[in-house]
């Protein structure tokens, strides 16, 4: 099936950061403190803000925010809702501590911790099932793009990581198209590029959910920044993006969002 480039409906971008393993606690308020007054004076309602933060993190940072517009989401969750699970957090916790939102399926949980297609696919279900909003991430490695094979791996891990998410459901997903070889190397997919595979992602979801899809938001995740920031948003199938290092930088942050419309 084609893309389906330009049938989105006008929805607001979403600008996410990915702070990844950084800043402690007493450090993040500090930041929060500089962001959220800054923040004030920059227009904001044009995009729905919000930080992905390590869980040690959230409820402190819940507090400050307390009637402000950024919401906050956590970096990883169990596919499991409680149990004997030593070191993993579920849902139900994240959700109490102050997130909305959860990063599921990030290259580097993939890379680093060996997650699979079919553990993704549970923790999606289980961040929908315990009321969190899944940021699923998919994209290619360099050497899978070098090989002609991107679109066949990513619309591999979309169709497995979606299996059994019921189209009641899908309102709630976020999809993150990340280019693992443009994540800390310098390199950037051009707009175009970015456009094309998110047009594919767009495609993808349609076959599953025919009439949610354009509703579905799709971040491009691949180095997002000042200089490009306004160029990737302009796209028609790009809903905002996935911001890792630019996101620990307030004025990098705020310029990001100032290019959202």
């Amino acid at each position: 099936m084609a893309p389906v480039a330009g049938m989105l409906r006008v929805m607001h971008p979403l600008i996410a950061g990915n702070w990844k393993m950084n800043l402690l606690p007493s450090e993040a308020l500090e930041w929060l403190s500089d962001f959220t007054g800054k923040l004030q004076v920059v227009p904001h309602d044009h995009a729905e803000i919000l930080l992905n933060v390590p869980a040690t993190h959230l409820i402190g940072m819940a507090a400050h925010l307390r009637g402000s517009p950024v919401k906050l989401g956590g970096q990883d969750i169990s596919d499991h809702e409680q149990g004997a699970y030593t070191g993993e957090i579920s849902g139900a916790m994240l959700r109490d501590a102050g997130a909305s939102y959860v990063v599921v399926g990030h290259s580097e949980r993939r890379a680093y911790h060996q997650e699979g297609d079919t553990l993704i696919n549970a923790k999606v279900r289980a961040a929908l099932d315990q009321g969190l909003r899944p940021i699923l991430c998919i994209g290619e490695s360099a050497a899978e793009r070098d090989a002609g094979r991107a679109e066949e791996v990513v619309m591999g891990q979309l169709d497995t990581n979606l299996k059994q998410v019921a189209i009641e459901q899908s309102n709630e997903l976020v999809v993150a198209y990340e280019p693992i070889w443009a994540i800390g190397t310098g390199q950037t997919a051009t707009a175009a590029d970015a456009q094309e595979m998110c047009g594919r992602i767009r495609g993808g979801l349609q076959r599953q959910f025919p009439h949610e899809a354009p509703e579905i938001r799709i971040l491009y995740g691949g180095s997002m920044k000042p200089g490009n920031a306004a160029e990737l948003l302009e796209q028609p199938d790009i809903n905002g993006g996935l911001i890792g290092g630019a996101s620990l930088e307030v004025d990098a942050l705020l310029a990001i969002l100032g290019s959202a419309q």
